[in-house]
């Protein structure tokens, strides 16, 4: 119900943000992921309403919660997780929706939301401790992620400093997952690897799809950024998955 609630209350908000214009003016952020206002509501509709999959992935991950093998290790972070899942779409829709300059840092904001979370995961479980330090080192990570986006400048290929954080905060993920993968006992890491594959897949398709690219028809429904959101969300649905496999290993 948490989950459900940030979920589904967060898309609501962005809504009626867009109504009533409480995110500020449009001012093209997003401009570069291609698709053009072809709708009367949204700015980006299939860029918008595609971040409706991480709402449902994360719905799906909290209801497998029910249930202790669906939880994580470490207790206390099971819902703090899937509640960062389910935020990535209201985040994201907040750009995609209104091409405003508060809509961009919440869009960017809610990928360190879960850089952060996935990176602080695998360091903590590593030196075996608990949510307390977990949830400090997020804060902290959270907290850099935050600074790159508002102090940096662009970069390339990624385009921008908050972006590469949230490429490095994944990279420590993968790697601190690597090592726990390591240890006696370990499960064979097929969800973890579709997490990565389905992440490499995305990136894929992202790079083409931006404005400009082979894969960009600004008024079409059929859009490649929008691909990339909804296998964004089936890898963060598998990392959840992947999480709670070697939860139940030990």
């Amino acid at each position: 119900m948490v989950t459900l609630a940030a979920g589904v209350g967060g898309v609501v908000l962005v809504v009626l943000a867009t109504r009533y214009g409480w995110l500020g003016p449009d001012v093209d952020r997003g401009a570069q992921f291609c698709e053009t206002d072809h709708w009367c509501f949204f700015a980006q509709p299939a860029n918008t309403l595609s971040n409706l999959g991480f709402v449902l992935a994360g719905a799906a991950l909290a209801w497998r919660a029910r249930r202790p093998e669906g939880r994580l290790a470490v207790p206390g972070l099971t819902t703090l997780f899937t509640v960062v899942v389910a935020l990535l779409g209201p985040g994201s829709m907040a750009m995609h929706a209104t091409e405003s300059a508060l809509g961009g840092h919440l869009d960017v904001l809610s990928m360190h939301l879960l850089g952060s979370f996935a990176a602080s995961y695998a360091l903590v479980r590593l030196v075996r401790w608990g949510a307390g330090p977990t949830v400090a080192v997020f804060l902290a990570l959270l907290a850099v992620g935050s600074a790159a986006s508002l102090l940096g400048g662009p970069v390339p290929v990624v385009q921008h400093s908050g972006n590469l954080a949230f490429a490095l905060f994944l990279l420590v993920a993968i790697a601190g997952e690597a090592v726990l993968l390591r240890r006696p006992g370990s499960p064979r890491p097929w969800w973890g690897l579709g997490s990565v594959a389905t992440l490499l897949v995305a990136f894929a398709v992202w790079i083409p799809s931006q404005t400009g690219g082979l894969w960009c028809i600004p008024e079409s429904w059929l859009q490649g950024h929008a691909l990339w959101h909804l296998l964004c969300a089936l890898a963060a649905y598998l990392l959840g998955r992947h999480y709670t496999e070697r939860a139940r290993s030990g």
